[in-house]
């Protein structure tokens, strides 16, 4: 039975804690990473067999593969991974921005050049399900946003083949190159690049622990979108919600993974009640049932506050991955949600719709970061220049303030950088 708490007597520290045991994988990550710098694609072979239980020849999934695949994919299916693509298109449209030029003062130029980050790596996660939404939601704001190469890693299945819904996926939203490629040797690969794998310049995607501690340690010698934690959703509702609504939301998160994160906050103690039976009732109904149950049991709460503001300020000090507005008028409290990665309003808005097919990115802040950080878009795909022109007249009236500047610095070698310019002049 999921927790109830009362908002009134629960500590600061007690309001998101959560069992959230983490395996200390960082010296196997730093050890499969080394054996791909040195031996690459070897490393990589040997790690498919040894981690996918399948001997690879080739890493690279061909055209005919990719085309084979299509045919084996419903139509239906195919209709709509094409329909979701659009709406993902339509909506990180949007966010293109343009480079720009401020040309206020005579002989002063200075502006922003906007430049696509020219190789990106995809990481797909495999194993107990497969993505296509993730397939979608990290390459086209990449290719809206102008990159050269996308590339994809994903696991291969024991056949030595990867899932036809990833390819399906991978062809509608037009990545360059997908690879057999799971885990931490993956990112290591598009990290440092390898005989089959080009290496690139940024890396994005979710993935287990090992995915994450190997994200974590390339960081640096490429860029990467976020170290990604356990799934979370938060649901705020009222005593007019339907508790059989609030509990298929909570649920649709707990499924991920055992440690997932579902927590309804309410200000509505006979919501709370009939949520937790609710919850009962549907778990046993589900192909993962062990999987949501046990995340249920360990980070699942249901918080009772007073009134709905208590229930906002909840919501903000948790800043939840995803949150649930499950309220009359919504958008009356929109402003008022200050950390989510993304918000679903109104009741007939589940957290399901936005990762699959509404559009908005499903690649979010976890484990609080959305106080500072954003959703995956198609910002985290380009590079943005600064330049700054001064003719000699522009420089002449304020070499003597940068100089100035300078001095207060105490750095020297600044201020003659400004000065030398005009010292011919002055003698």
């Amino acid at each position: 039975m999921i927790k109830i708490l009362n908002y009134n007597t629960l500590k600061k520290e007690d309001i998101f804690a959560r069992v959230n045991p983490t395996a200390n994988v960082a010296d196997i990550v730093t050890g499969i990473i080394s054996d791909v710098i040195e031996n690459k694609d070897s490393a990589l072979f040997k790690y498919c067999e040894k981690f996918d239980k399948v001997k690879l020849e080739i890493l690279e999934v061909s055209e005919e593969e990719i085309e084979e695949a299509f045919t084996k994919v419903e139509p239906k299916f195919i209709d709509i991974l094409k329909e979701a693509a659009e709406n993902i298109r339509n909506f990180h449209q949007k966010q293109v921005r343009n480079s720009f030029v401020i040309s206020e003062k005579d002989g002063v130029i200075t502006g922003q050049k906007i430049t696509p980050i020219e190789k990106v790596g995809l990481y797909v996660p495999g194993g107990t399900a497969a993505y296509p939404s993730t397939v979608l939601m990290d390459s086209i704001p990449a290719k809206i946003a102008g990159c050269k190469q996308i590339c994809i890693t994903t696991p291969p299945s024991k056949d030595g083949k990867v899932n036809p819904v990833i390819l399906a996926a991978a062809k509608i939203a037009g990545v360059d190159k997908i690879f057999k490629v799971g885990g931490a040797q993956a990112i290591a690969a598009l990290a440092y690049g390898t005989e089959s794998i080009p290496a690139v310049d940024k890396i994005v995607g979710p993935g287990n622990a090992f995915v994450a501690e190997a994200k974590r340690q390339v960081f640096g010698k490429v860029s990467i979108d976020m170290i990604a934690g356990p799934s979370e959703i938060l649901v705020i509702a009222d005593e007019k919600s339907d508790p059989r609504f609030v509990a298929a939301d909570l649920l649709s998160q707990a499924e991920h993974d055992k440690l997932a994160s579902a927590v309804l906050v309410t200000d509505s103690f006979g919501l709370a009640e009939k949520v937790a039976v609710e919850i009962d009732n549907q778990l046993s109904t589900l192909s993962r049932e062990d999987i949501a149950r046990e995340s249920i049991e360990n980070n699942g709460k249901i918080i009772v506050a007073e009134n709905l503001m208590d229930v906002i300020a909840v919501a903000n000090e948790i800043a939840p991955e995803h949150l649930e507005l499950c309220v009359d008028n919504p958008f009356d409290y929109l402003d008022k949600i200050e950390n989510a990665g993304s918000i679903f309003m109104g009741r007939y808005c589940p957290e399901a719709l936005g990762d699959y097919f509404a559009g908005p990115n499903h690649t979010l802040p976890t484990s609080g970061t959305a106080r500072f950080s954003s959703p995956l878009s198609v910002d985290d795909f380009v590079k943005k220049s600064q330049f700054t022109y001064y003719s000699k007249s522009a420089l002449e009236k304020v070499y003597d303030k940068i100089a100035f500047f300078a001095d207060k610095e105490g750095l020297d070698a600044h201020a003659k950088s400004a000065t030398i310019r005009f010292e011919s002049e002055e003698k």
